[in-house]
């Protein structure tokens, strides 16, 4: 039977700055689903990567005292080693937006929304808000401001450039979340980009003139203009797949797989409705569902470099190790609201669940099996999947990740996790071996076996974690150290 392809991204960070846990939530989201559906026999594409041009990353550039390209070199090689370091898919794509086929197939994508009719060239003079790389209109500010940037006024930029025709996709978009009412997740997500399309759409710029900010795609037919960041770095999710010249991957997975994107919550607008109305404006299949993320923030506050409250994900994996990391994002973050991160909550889930919980259960069931010298024979691991699938219970834990909702596949671990503990302190197989040896061993290989299948069910959300139980599990003895060493 051939596998069901399955498509699923990221946004692509911006290399403004290093890696923060906003992006490791993001892609550490990703990779659970990836991995969750390879566990049930899907054919998966995980695609991320980096948005290297605009003005934001220019000036940085500039500021520094670099070339532009050398500057998004040096940090692209940061979210780069959030592979190793998060331990992600071993099959994700990784893609720069200045890479040479990337823009060569933005510029095709440019073309053929340009001969569709969708592209035109007017002077243009309006406020642009530098760091969502986006003209805003007078209503979306607040206090003269831009409520995601606050603290420092939109520029005002006048000049001519080339704009994308927008306004033309009001009809086809309302049209596509009416069909589609999974289409953008949470639902409050879903009704707030529907009302923001019902309210008229403006045509956005998608050019900057060259000579003002030179760091950018050039345009098709024009020298003296480069892309707009957005219309550029959105094409990266189909430039991925080889499109256009590979159609048979991008025909596999855009067109008749299942297409899946993950977004924080200032990319509802260019996910859901700027980059759905370009991919019509190409005659090309719009997405199927989009993920909104609410924000990580830090004791009531936006994470920012100027408060000092940034909490850099590299730092957490080097005192915790990746799986704890994971572990905290995927039950203890809210799916879409803002959640309150600090380094003292997070170390008080590890020693709470992680150290104590299943890290302390592991070693006492291992203690007991080398101690009575316990023979068991584990199933093969297909064949334990088969047998999970089967009970009841596990649709609980699919029916969560089916819905991404990770806090609830975990809440759902955690209680065998809780059950395997209150079995071991009302059946006591430790004091019931001196009187009852084979009804004790027995206790024990049921321990075992329910383990063996909660390392199964841990594999898509904490996969070094299952590696090591199943290791265990293998030799039947006890671990050199423990899974999670307590922190105090």
């Amino acid at each position: 039977m051939s596998k069901k392809p399955f498509y699923i991204t990221t946004t692509l960070p911006y290399l403004n700055a290093s890696p923060h846990i906003g992006f490791a939530l993001e892609i550490i989201r990703a990779d659970a689903i990836a991995r969750y559906k390879d566990l049930m026999g899907h054919e998966v594409f995980f695609n991320t990567g980096t948005d290297e041009h605009g003005q934001k990353i220019y000036q940085a550039a500039l500021d520094q005292g670099k070339d532009p390209q050398a500057y998004v070199d040096e940090i692209a090689k940061e979210f780069q080693g959030l592979k190793e370091k998060l331990g992600l898919y071993n099959d994700i794509h990784f893609v720069r937006t200045t890479d040479v086929h990337h823009k060569s197939s933005a510029q095709h994508f440019w073309k053929i929304c340009d001969e569709a009719g969708y592209i035109y060239k007017k002077k243009y003079k309006g406020l642009y808000c530098v760091g969502c790389e986006l003209f805003k209109t007078e209503k979306e500010l607040i206090n003269e401001e831009c409520p995601v940037h606050p603290g420092k006024k939109p520029d005002e930029i006048e000049e001519e450039n080339y704009f994308f025709k927008f306004s033309s996709f009001t009809d086809d978009l309302i049209a596509l979340y009416n069909a589609r009412e999974d289409f953008v997740k949470p639902d409050f997500r879903y009704n707030e980009i529907k009302n923001f399309v019902k309210g008229g759409l403006e045509d956005f710029s998608i050019s900057r003139v060259k000579d003002r900010m030179p760091w950018g795609v050039p345009v098709p037919g024009d020298e003296d203009q480069v892309m707009y960041v957005w219309f550029d770095a959105l094409t990266n999710y189909i430039s991925t797949l080889g499109w256009p010249e590979d159609s048979k991957t991008f025909e596999k997975f855009w067109v008749n797989g299942t297409t899946l994107q993950i977004a924080g919550k200032d990319n509802l607008r260019q996910q859901s409705a700027m980059w759905q109305a370009m991919l019509m404006a190409a005659n090309l299949p719009p997405t199927d569902n989009i993920i909104i993320n609410g924000f990580i923030v830090s004791d009531g506050q936006k994470m920012s470099k100027s408060l000092g409250n940034v909490i850099n994900p590299y730092d957490l994996v080097d005192e915790f190790g990746v799986d704890a990391l994971r572990y905290f994002i995927l039950r203890h973050v809210g799916l879409s609201e803002d959640s309150d991160v600090t380094v003292e909550k997070f170390k008080d889930a590890y020693n709470a669940n992680l150290a104590n919980g299943i890290g302390n259960l592991v070693s006492r069931i291992l203690k007991m099996v080398t101690s009575y010298s316990v023979i068991f024979e584990f199933p093969d691991r297909e064949d334990s999947l088969e047998e999970i699938q089967k009970e009841e219970s596990f649709q609980e834990y699919r029916e969560a990740l089916e819905s991404y909702d990770f806090n609830k596949a975990m809440d759902f671990i955690w209680k065998e996790v809780g059950d395997m503990d209150e079995f071991i302190a009302k059946e006591q197989p430790f004091k019931k071996i001196k009187e009852d040896e084979d009804t004790a061993k027995e206790d024990l290989a049921k321990l075992l076996l329910n383990l063996w299948y909660v390392s199964i069910l841990l594999e898509p959300l904490l996969p070094n974690t299952a590696e090591k139980i199943q290791e265990h599990l293998a030799e039947l003895k006890m671990p050199e150290e423990p899974l999670f060493v307590r922190k105090d």
